[in-house]
């Protein structure tokens, strides 16, 4: 019999609770250097020196990182459903578009800024390039895998093009979907923070990077935990989407 999900819960408290206690104690006693590793109770403390500022500066990246999504989700899932339902387009760019998902998108940011210069604007666009294409590629493979005796019998039923899509498509397609949107946005994030980190463009990157370079080990650790926060809470979201979404296909 599985556990419930109140012993879930307990064992993975104690586990973090056990992680932090050992991560302070190795500070403490010396094993790692402050300087670059400090104890979680000087992170905590650290809270409250940076946290006006790095709390503005993700609201910033998540309000850009939201829009980069929402336009990645849309790209990616209209790009992939078309890509995929038509052979003859699949087989033509599918291998552009896998040859583009394995380019380092690091190669164009310089281009997107010296075309697109400082602001929102850049982060915007690296983040929809960042994650456009894991929700692309998932979309495309997912409708080509979906079983075409479904299709068979829904067309001979006299399912109009809509009602295929509709009815058969996106319900086998919607855990290939989340699974590309969990992805999506965990690139859509890290594509936003490189642009800030790197060109100077005001968000939590700009924050961290500032605390790097001053060697400010217990705030960095503190907005990086804060950030690490927001992508578990986003992705738990996208999860519990997931199960609303799972009746739907049911």
């Amino acid at each position: 019999m599985s556990p419930g999900r109140p012993a879930v819960l307990g064992l993975q408290a104690v586990s973090v609770g056990a992680l932090l206690g050992a991560w302070e104690t190795a500070a403490r006693a010396g094993w790692v250097d402050p300087l670059f590793v400090p104890a979680p109770s000087a992170v905590a403390a650290a809270f409250a020196g940076v946290g006006a500022p790095a709390l503005a500066g993700l609201g910033d990246t998540l309000a850009k990182t939201a829009l980069a999504y929402v336009l990645a989700v849309v790209g990616g899932v209209g790009l992939g459903l078309l890509i995929g339902s038509l052979r003859l387009l699949r087989d033509v760019l599918s291998p552009f578009v896998i040859a583009l998902y394995g380019m380092p998108k690091i190669l164009v940011l310089p281009w997107i800024v010296l075309l697109l210069g400082y602001g929102p604007t850049p982060a915007v666009v690296y983040g929809t390039i960042h994650g456009l294409f894991p929700i692309l590629v998932l979309v495309i493979g997912g409708v080509r895998d979906v079983d075409r005796n479904l299709v068979t019998v829904a067309r001979a039923f006299g399912a109009t093009p809509w009602q295929l899509y509709w009815k058969v498509v996106l319900p086998a397609i919607v855990p290939t979907v989340i699974a590309g949107m969990r992805l999506g946005i965990v690139f859509c994030l890290l594509g936003v923070l490189v642009v800030e980190m790197f060109a100077g463009v005001r968000g939590m990157g700009h924050v961290l990077g500032a605390l790097a370079n001053g060697f400010r080990a217990p705030e960095l650790f503190a907005a990086t935990a804060l950030v690490s926060a927001a992508s578990i809470v986003i992705v738990l979201g996208l999860d519990a989407v997931n199960e609303r979404l799972s009746r739907w296909r049911g």
